[in-house]
């Protein structure tokens, strides 16, 4: 996963136009946290979620959907949309520190998990921060008047 999340994080930069390694090398270096999660059947589903909307904090999320079960939802154009499963398949999500330091550029997705009425979803997710030793904001190449979308304090 180390390995995988470098890579992307590698390409993004590179399509970002930013040439310094910096970034995409903090990733070999950062913290990596693994939860599984077991999200059981439930009889009333539209009571409840699995876990509630959010955008993930992380730099990047890998996410392994063990079945067949469609579980997670990403919020487009208003609209709850699942994800579906495919066998073998890692569903990778840019988190907020990617969108920060892409000032925008890249949007760290709201997404949650709901719960089925006969089944019960397992999934696997892998968390994937830089190195602390990393300052989180703006790429300065980013840092525009038509680029600025956010401010370094």
């Amino acid at each position: 996963m180390r390995e995988l999340a470098t890579s992307i994080v590698k390409f993004i930069t590179m399509a970002l136009g930013l040439e310094s390694p910096q970034i995409s090398e903090s990733f070999q270096e950062g913290q990596y946290d693994i939860r599984m999660n077991c999200y059981p059947s439930c009889p009333e589903p539209e009571q409840v979620l699995g876990i509630v909307p959010h955008a993930g904090n992380s730099g990047i999320t890998f996410l392994l959907d063990c079945g067949e079960l469609p579980g997670l939802q990403f919020l487009k154009d208003d609209k709850w949309v699942f994800v579906e499963p495919i066998q073998g398949a890692i569903v990778t999500n840019i988190g907020q520190i990617i969108e920060i330091i892409s000032n925008g550029i890249y949007k760290a997705p709201v997404h949650r998990a709901v719960v089925n009425k006969w089944k019960e979803r397992l999934s696997i997710v892998t968390f994937c921060y830089p190195s602390a030793s990393i300052d989180i904001g703006p790429a300065q190449k980013l840092i525009g008047e038509e680029t600025h979308l956010y401010t370094v304090p």
